[in-house]
């Protein structure tokens, strides 16, 4: 199939290896956190914060946070361009989404008059909050709806990236306390380009099911 779509996601690779000379374009990289910000999410709750890691100060810190394990992850810290920790609010309110209202009634999607009205749709995140407030399991999703939609906008923009679950849950979550204020980070994202020589998997056919075996019309 001879698509541009298709073609993108044909060339897209989680990398093995960074080319630690390359970096990415502040306005590249403008556009992909923009893109990002763009996601989709549950009654567009958006109940996440992309904490990005850029300077060798904030890479240091991250460093130290493979310590104890993943290690085999631990060389994309320095070598990739850039480490984006994608984090979403464990304990979503409805003061949290008075925001998302408020963001629309200055953005003139929704009319002053209609603002109570506009919190008809979090009975949805009621449903998805347990007795003690916890939201982890619906929140947690949405961010990784925005993790799929940064994948398709690098590959888009020809850049490399590997989605990183093999981090320290616990130590990235104390180290980066202060920036994540509140929200919980189980999964980053290293963006970059790939090594010429030394990444593997970059020369290695694409491999998914067959059409037939994950596709079903009825």
């Amino acid at each position: 199939m001879n698509n541009p779509i298709i073609n993108d996601l044909k060339w897209r690779r989680t990398t093995k290896r960074y080319d630690a000379t390359r970096k990415v374009s502040q306005q590249d990289l403008s556009i992909f956190l923009e893109a990002i910000r763009l996601s989709a999410s549950s009654i567009n709750s958006q109940p996440w914060r992309f904490i990005v890691i850029e300077s060798d100060e904030a890479k240091g810190r991250m460093d130290k946070t493979f310590v104890n394990m993943h290690h085999y992850n631990r060389p994309h810290v320095f070598d990739s361009s850039h480490i984006i920790l994608f984090a979403y609010n464990p304990k979503y309110t409805r003061d949290d989404y008075a925001k998302v209202v408020d963001k629309g009634i200055a953005d003139k999607r929704v009319l002053p008059e209609n603002r109570e009205g506009a919190f008809a749709v979090y009975s949805f995140a009621e449903t998805n909050t347990l007795a003690d407030g916890d939201t982890s399991a619906w929140t947690k999703a949405q961010t990784y709806i925005a993790l799929g939609n940064a994948l398709h906008t690098l590959a888009r923009m020809r850049i490399d990236a590997t989605p990183l679950e093999g981090i320290d849950i616990t130590l990235v979550n104390e180290e980066f306390k202060t920036e994540l204020a509140g929200y919980q980070c189980d999964v980053a994202l290293a963006i970059g380009y790939h090594h010429p020589d030394d990444d593997f998997n970059a020369k290695l056919p694409k491999s998914r099911l067959n059409f037939e075996d994950v596709i079903f019309k009825i």
